[in-house]
């Protein structure tokens, strides 16, 4: 036993110092010493793998790990933009996530990441010292698809009190991007801080946050999968199972004055799809990097003509998000001046120095609840 507490102690006793410039990202889990960031915003990562032959990090391009004799892999990036970043270990030929990190939705489906912090800027979506309201787990029947799903629901603290018992409250449907899912917005998207913190602030009015499952939980061209056709079928499930059971199970206002909706990259895809096919259903729309856009020989026809009416479109739609990030490059780039020019009104926000990540969607949503309801 002596000698076996030995051989394990060996890689421990052998590891490369630690980088007395950086810190401990705040993604790692509790007491491990990787992922590390620095103030020019590089990521450190290392990983033990004795008997692998090649190892490279894969976090927006490919990073090669270097060897120790002792089996210690180490990598560095280049400066990265401020934010989110997922990443795997590429061992051999096989992806694999970091032992050391926190496990997030994204990419793979299970990823670790490494964030890069904001300054003060970022306190909005930082734990405060507010009233905090809850995010609970909500298992809802499916007619459509006839199976259990899951939802994740933000409500206010206020919405707990006795005095608020008989209080509705509008709701914001959110959606999150291509291979995440329900639980992306409440975690690495940090929702229910920033929405406690506006809240408090008195800069957003209090309102119920509904996160679901958009049907988009996979890499498009995954083998056997007919990702368009899966991803399509979430408008059917928000509009005859989510919507009905939310305004059941909560005390929701009624009414496409009282709804709006968003997304992030595929879900803001669907948004667009959705909001602007169902007019009835929501009165505010949020397009955050939005994997989609409308062509200037689409706009008389696309989505039934919505856009060939721009003041009939004005009086419905109180407000119209646009957001990307100024290192991105998504389809929905030039979205917001083509609907300006046809008299669409719309409201266009960059966010500067970030790429398709979750701080440029945490950012957009900052922007985005303020004017709502």
């Amino acid at each position: 036993m002596i000698a076996l507490a030995v051989v394990l102690a060996v890689p421990a006793l052998a590891q490369r110092p630690i980088p007395g410039w950086t810190k401990v990202s705040e993604t790692a889990l509790p007491f491990r010493q990787y992922p590390r960031v620095d103030a020019a915003n590089q990521i450190y990562w290392r990983l033990y793998a004795p008997k692998a032959e090649n190892v490279y990090v894969d976090c927006r391009g490919q990073i090669p790990m270097q060897k120790d004799p002792d089996g210690w892999w180490y990598a560095t990036s280049r400066p990265m933009a401020v934010g989110f970043h997922f990443y795997h270990f590429v061992v051999d030929g096989v992806t694999v996530t970091d032992p050391d990190c926190d496990v997030f939705d994204g990419r793979y489906g299970r990823s670790a990441a490494a964030e890069i912090p904001e300054g003060p800027e970022g306190d909005y979506y930082r734990t405060q010292n507010v009233p905090h309201g809850m995010v609970r787990e909500v298992r809802y029947w499916s007619e459509y698809e006839q199976q259990w799903r899951r939802a994740m629901v933000y409500t206010p603290a206020e919405y707990e009190l006795a005095k608020n018992a008989r209080k509705k409250y509008p709701v914001l449907y959110l959606q999150h991007g291509m291979s995440e899912d329900e639980g992306s917005w409440p975690k690495q998207g940090r929702v229910g801080n920033i929405m406690d913190n506006l809240i408090a602030a008195g800069e957003c009015k209090p309102m119920i946050v509904v996160m679901n499952s958009g049907n988009c939980g996979i890499r498009s061209g995954t083998p056997g999968v007919d990702f368009n056709a899966w991803a399509a079928s979430f408008e059917p499930v928000l509009i005859q199972d989510i919507i009905p059971m939310v305004e059941k199970e909560f005390r929701a206002l009624t009414g496409r004055e009282n709804r709006a909706m968003a997304g992030l990259s595929w879900g803001g895809k669907q948004t667009l799809d959705i909001a602007m096919s169902h007019p009835d259903l929501f009165s505010y729309v949020g397009l955050f990097s939005a994997a989609t856009n409308v062509r200037e020989d689409q706009f008389d026809t696309a989505y039934n003509g919505i856009f060939a009416d721009a003041a009939a479109f004005n009086k419905k739609f109180h407000y119209f998000f646009i957001g990307l990030g100024t290192e991105e490059r998504m389809s929905s780039a030039g979205l917001s001046e083509r609907l300006t020019a046809h008299g669409i009104n719309n409201t266009f926000y960059s966010s500067e120095g970030t790429d398709h990540e979750w701080l440029t969607w945490r950012r957009f949503l900052k922007e985005f609840v303020p004017h709502l309801f």
